[in-house]
């Protein structure tokens, strides 16, 4: 597509991948939301790149519909979605709580689906779209202590490949990409012990030129699922 003209909904867009992406697509001519439930972060950061702010949780089903609607109204209509927002615990078996694990799916797992069925919907009027859902490695394979979070993310691709067999008939293409380890604050967010910046490790800049790039292509086609890994990673 042209970025020029995507009007564009990206999920956890305060910080980290969701902000580097919304930097990056309004550098290159697009119309930007970001969304995010605190709002004096949020709005810091709309303001900061020229994107606007929505304070919402994609948890709840209320907060969704209304931050498409509020999307619509600012855009006249929009046609990319980028799911980013999620979190993770990482927990042994024995130690993970129902708590925490549904606190984990309610995000990244319902939330994700709720934010693709309400954009779905416009899509499939307008007969054109792009869905792209930001997965993890951690969907490619599991780790210990990982069960929450893989489990999380094991069901995001599944949900991104039924997507996308029900929806290519409406023009709209759904996309995944798979990070490994990214410099952000998700590992502080998780509950582990932040880690000294390494510049051999992957940065949010190079997820979001993987996003970017997976928009920009002509619309006859597709990259259906991208995986990213650091070169050489050292320590």
């Amino acid at each position: 597509m042209k970025l020029s003209d995507a009007k564009v909904i990206i999920t956890g867009g305060s910080m980290g991948i969701g902000l580097e992406t919304a930097k990056m697509l309004i550098a290159q001519g697009a119309s930007v939301a970001i969304c995010g439930r605190q709002e004096a972060t949020i709005v810091a950061a709309a303001k900061e790149i020229g994107a606007i702010a929505i304070i919402a949780d994609v948890s709840k089903e209320a907060d969704v519909i209304q931050m498409i609607e509020h999307v619509k109204s600012a855009f006249g209509t929009f046609n990319v979605l980028i799911n980013n927002a999620g979190f993770g615990n990482f927990d042994l078996l024995q130690e993970v709580t129902v708590a925490d694990f549904q606190k984990v799916f309610e995000t990244n797992v319902l939330g994700t689906m709720l934010c693709a069925r309400e954009a779905s919907k416009h899509f499939i009027a307008e007969q054109y779209g792009n869905i792209i859902n930001i997965s993890s490695t951690a969907g490619k394979a599991g780790f210990a202590g990982g069960t929450v979070y893989t489990a999380s993310k094991f069901a995001v691709q599944a949900m991104t490949e039924c997507w996308r067999a029900e929806l290519r008939k409406h023009n709209i293409r759904v996309m995944q990409v798979n990070p490994s380890e990214v410099q952000t604050n998700f590992i502080p967010n998780s509950g582990r012990e932040a880690r000294p910046y390494n510049e051999s490790k992957l940065q949010a800049t190079e997820i979001a030129h993987t996003i970017v790039s997976m928009l920009e292509m002509n619309d006859r086609g597709f990259i259906t699922e991208a995986t990213v890994f650091a070169t050489n990673p050292k320590g």
